[in-house]
């Protein structure tokens, strides 16, 4: 699956834009690399995200096309 479909259908973040513009901008990596929007994500992948001084790290868990919103969560764990 794509990275920033998936950021959006988990719900990491909200809008497939936002995902585009957050790896363009090179703050998005998967496994220690920075990512394009088009990188495949596969489960068990690392994925690492820096908003400002945040950084907050998601294991995947499952891939899925279409989630409830209730259920988005249980895509991911968040890795500290």
């Amino acid at each position: 699956m794509r990275l920033d479909k998936y950021l959006k259908v988990s719900r990491i973040i909200k809008r497939r834009t936002v995902a585009n513009e957050a790896c363009d901008g090179g703050r998005v990596s998967v496994n220690g690399k920075v990512a394009k929007p088009g990188a495949e994500v596969k489960e068990g992948d690392i994925i690492e995200i820096r908003f400002g001084a945040n950084v907050m790290k998601y294991l995947v868990v499952t891939l899925s096309e279409h989630v409830l919103k209730a259920d988005a969560a249980g895509m991911y764990k968040v890795v500290t």
